[in-house]
């Protein structure tokens, strides 16, 4: 089935067998237009670099690997319906946030208030729940709660890295007012991510629908404070953005535009960020709601280079059987946060739910990518290509991220706009890539340095046999 989705959708934004009319696309072409990628990394989850792709290649989704739960709220605060979890690298240590909440299933109702949890990690593993002392729980502060009343029911923070912050706000969040304060979201600030306090009297947004994950980060590309909240639009939820240059004043939010293949459907969180090895890509993981199979969900991805436009997978992320406990009502959403673990310095963790209302507690899953590993460029016993749109570069070397299988390989052509081999970097004159690396330099009979062809307009062809291409960058020495 996901074979099936994959070439009816490159059929539909002809990127499949393009090759065949490759004539009359190097006449129509504007050599003017290409795309200067700089030496930044470059990753296949959107659309944007790919002129075509011969037959042979596969596009396609990678679903993370599961490891171990690392977290159950089986506190007394907290309980099956605990939720809408932030996930975050801070220095030494890595911080997590979540609802605490319960609902008893027998009573339909809920036992105690929502409160906002705290949990730290020194190895985003093994995670514990310290006693901060700081609110009041049926009599006892010896809780890990953080924030109580207002902005509690989807509490989500970052870590401000905008070199103009103050202090005193280094930590920021925010969350909606309802049912405490007005409709809309706040913000809060914190000097040390534990003791919070609004910084917004009155809600700074109030366009929206805000039962949800709503966030917000410093975009260091942009050099602006972006926020994504929940909407709906004719029934069905969507995705609404605004960005902010002083986290005080907003602009007018809008709706994310998806391309126009894609059908519409439900999407309940959005997990955006900035992916912190290109950060000029934005990486989301919003979950899709369905409905009418029993109110399921399941996350998915989506990228985008502006903020606003994103590029949507339909596959899930995570499947429901990943491993279990994944398909009752709302029990397989994402936490927000993608972090690199110093036990696996060669992958990226991210965290999804289980287990919502269904028994005392649910449960937060660790699950593992290849770093670089959320889609990949694939091609099995037959030799396929992709080539790439025309590109400008700067550095000295070509990188390649990349997988082969047992007597696998992947070589490398770099062309002019028109398509034709630049001498000296042929596909012939290539040095077949094998093996398994993060970072492998490509070569060509005259070794691999590209420096004089940085600055030109280029397009770069990736043939490759039993192999899986992740990304690729050009660098400096």
């Amino acid at each position: 089935m996901k074979r099936l989705l994959i070439w009816a959708y490159l059929a539909l934004t002809g990127l499949l067998g393009s090759h065949a009319n490759s004539e009359t696309n190097r006449e129509s072409l504007d050599f003017g237009d290409s795309l200067d990628i700089g030496s930044r990394r470059e990753l296949f989850v959107d659309d944007r670099l790919i002129e075509s792709m011969t037959e042979g290649i596969t596009w396609e989704l990678v679903q993370p690997q599961p490891c171990e739960v690392v977290l159950t709220t089986d506190a007394p605060w907290e309980g099956n319906t605990s939720a809408y979890y932030t996930v975050l690298r801070d220095d030494d240590r890595f911080r997590m946030y979540y609802r605490g909440s319960h609902w008893d299933n027998q009573k339909q109702q809920s036992p105690h208030r929502e409160v906002t949890c705290y949990a730290e990690s020194q190895d985003g593993i093994h995670w514990t729940k310290p006693a901060l002392g700081l609110f009041e729980f049926e009599g006892s502060r010896a809780n890990n709660i953080v924030l109580d009343g207002l902005g509690t029911h989807c509490f989500a923070a970052f870590k401000d890295l905008n070199p103009a912050c103050d202090p005193s706000a280094r930590y920021k969040g925010i969350s909606r007012g309802r049912p405490v304060g007005e409709r809309g979201l706040y913000t809060f600030q914190s000097a040390d991510g534990l003791h919070w306090q609004q910084s917004s009297a009155q809600p700074v947004i109030t366009e929206g629908a805000f039962d949800s994950q709503n966030l917000a980060f410093w975009d260091s590309k942009s050099q602006v404070y972006r926020e994504y909240h929940r909407t709906f639009v004719d029934g069905v939820r969507a995705i609404m953005t605004s960005d902010s240059k002083d986290w005080a004043n907003w602009t007018s939010p809008r709706l994310l535009e998806y391309q126009a293949t894609i059908p519409a459907e439900h999407l309940y969180t959005n997990a955006v960020q900035p992916y912190v090895r290109a950060p000029h890509l934005l990486l989301g993981f919003p979950t899709r709601y369905l409905p009418s199979q029993g109110q399921r969900v399941e996350p998915t991805l989506m990228a985008s280079r502006d903020g606003v436009h994103f590029f949507r997978w339909l596959e899930p992320v995570i499947p429901e059987d990943a491993p279990q406990d994944r398909r009752g009502n709302r029990s397989n959403y994402m936490a927000w946060g993608v972090v690199e673990l110093d036990s696996r310095p060669n992958h990226l963790s991210v965290y999804a739910t289980e287990a919502y209302y269904e028994g005392p507690d649910s449960r937060v899953r660790r699950f593992e990518y290849r770093k670089d590993g959320f889609v990949k460029v694939a091609a099995g016993d037959q030799v396929g290509a992709l080539i790439t749109k025309p590109i400008r570069f700067s550095g000295s070397r070509l990188e390649l991220n990349y997988a082969c299988q047992k007597s696998g390989q992947l070589r490398v052509e770099l062309q002019d706009a028109r398509g034709q081999p630049l001498p000296g970097f042929s596909i012939a004159e290539c040095e077949p890539l094998k093996g398994d690396a993060l970072a492998d330099s490509v070569k060509w009979n005259q070794g691999s340095d590209v420096s004089r062809l940085a600055g030109q307009v280029i397009k770069i062809r990736f043939e490759l046999q039993r192999a899986n291409l992740y990304a690729f960058q050009f660098v400096h020495p």
